[in-house]
């Protein structure tokens, strides 16, 4: 009896273990885009606790230039997404790899089957590349499903993606290259919390690129008596009914986000800090005020008590054409279900998007790369990694790694930051990454280690035929500035 059940513990033991490819060689292979020679190496490394065990692996593909006399002395740049829970796909396939999914000019979805094309801005040309797939995401698993919820918050992944930037350094004998990191969306967080944790680890960064900021989720929560998201997603709301031709006397985008900026920062601020205490002429002069920068009917606003939630204005902006507008990005239009509902069904940018990125980066890994596995690929992480996810003691309040950020920068003032945003961003608004860092507190010696790039997109402005180049002339800047 005793052997049988030892052998049934086993068994259910061996059941929560999941196979991971961490003893396995990486997979190289060669591969040429115009005159610029280049390996991909695709693997998997392990992270491993205190004792030694084995307690998740990373997956990741890599880019190196080859024939670099000195290869330790060329830049390096980790790159990963956001979510939390979603893959490097994003960044990887969309405006930084040597390969891109060909979409239509503007970013719009085309017809399947997708294909993918030679990508001649990528950032190859300026580092070599690694691309993070954090646990949960992509092929990165835990070796046990319940050790998943040690990766699943904020201390902990940022302990991973730190671990896994030391051992990748060691392994590829790269500690003597100009490192950079490069998060998207919640990856920016990610690398503004890596900047601090990495400089304690005698890692300094020679750069930082923050694509789609968000660094202190308070410009982000849409919270009862939290006031700062109405005021900082105003310009981008401005924007999106200045796309959509729902506003009158503004001719220039430019125009239109100057005068919501100056709305926003004065008037707004004040009325809403106010609250019931505004008096009903003032009260009425701001509900014009913001139905001229929104597009949205007076009755409307005067409903929200002067507070436009994010869902219900893409909900609302083309309720009387029948359509939403993209969170990500709101030139997207979608196609909703006939109600009075006040949120969208679905997000029309997201759902433009995945399916052609799910279909080529399995197909890529596969068919090019050689990555073999019948592990299925998480663009986004299931729904579990959202239901466990923790910020820890910021989860009491609004998690903010700016602080780390301004940390690491006053250790290693030579670190430089490139911040891109798009115009038409509901998720990280521009205005509210800009709020974010004029509050970090800098030394004013420090100030001029940032630079800034703009673009008339989305989330992601790189779908953007247009953006994708003019963002890979900024990285070139950027990255010459920083080396």
């Amino acid at each position: 009896m005793a052997e049988t059940s030892e052998t049934t513990v086993a068994d259910e033991k061996n059941k929560n273990k999941i196979p991971l490819d961490t003893d396995k060689e990486p997979i190289i292979s060669q591969h040429t885009i115009g005159d610029l020679k280049y390996s991909a190496q695709v693997g998997m490394l392990p992270i491993k606790s205190d004792t030694g065990e084995v307690r998740a692996g990373i997956f990741y593909t890599a880019y190196k230039k080859d024939g670099v006399d000195d290869v330790s002395q060329r830049p390096i740049m980790f790159t990963f997404n956001g979510g939390p829970g979603s893959a490097s796909v994003w960044l990887h396939l969309g405006a930084v790899g040597p390969k891109r999914i060909e979409l239509l000019p503007d970013g719009q979805m085309p017809a399947p089957p997708y294909k993918l094309i030679d990508n001649p801005d990528t950032w190859l040309q300026h580092a070599d590349l690694v691309f993070i797939d954090p646990v949960g995401t992509g092929y990165s698993r835990a070796a046990e499903k319940e050790w998943s919820k040690e990766f699943w918050g904020l201390e902990g992944d940022l302990e991973s993606v730190a671990e896994f930037i030391r051992l990748y350094l060691t392994r590829e004998g790269r500690w003597s290259s100009p490192v950079y990191i490069a998060g998207e969306s919640y990856g920016t967080t990610r690398a503004a919390g890596l900047s601090g944790k990495l400089v304690d680890r005698g890692v300094a960064l020679n750069g930082v690129i923050l694509v789609s900021s968000i660094l202190n989720f308070q410009t982000a929560r849409f919270t009862k008596g939290n006031d700062l998201p109405y005021i900082l997603f105003l310009p981008t709301y401005t924007a999106a009914a200045w796309y959509h031709g729902k506003l009158k006397g503004f001719e220039k985008l430019s125009d239109a986000l100057s005068a919501s900026q100056q709305f926003a920062s004065l008037e707004y601020t004040t009325a809403l800090g106010m609250g019931d205490r505004i008096d009903a002429d003032t009260r009425a002069k701001i509900v014009t005020r913001l139905s001229e920068l929104t597009g949205l009917s007076e009755d409307y606003i005067d409903g929200t008590d002067l507070r436009i939630n994010i869902h219900r204005f893409c909900k609302e902006l083309l309720r009387s054409e029948k359509r939403t507008v993209g969170r990500m990005d709101v030139r997207f239009k979608g196609i909703d279900e006939l109600s009075i509902n006040e949120h969208p069904q679905h997000d029309p940018s997201t759902s433009a998007l995945l399916p052609p990125y799910t279909a080529m980066i399995n197909d890529y890994l596969s068919r090019t790369l050689g990555y073999k596995t019948d592990v299925p690929y998480h663009v986004f992480a299931p729904g579990e990694l959202w239901a466990n996810w923790t910020y820890g003691d910021a989860g009491k309040g609004y998690p903010d790694t700016s602080e780390s950020l301004r940390n690491a920068l006053s250790k290693n003032p030579y670190m430089k930051v490139f911040v891109a945003s798009g115009f038409y961003d509901l998720a990280t608004p521009y205005f509210a990454t800009q709020y974010t860092l004029s509050h970090l507190g800098l030394d004013p010696s420090l100030k001029e280690n940032f630079s800034a790039g703009y673009y008339e997109a989305g989330h992601m402005m790189y779908i953007d035929e247009k953006c994708l180049a003019q963002l890979a002339a900024d990285i070139g800047k950027f990255m010459k500035i920083s080396s």
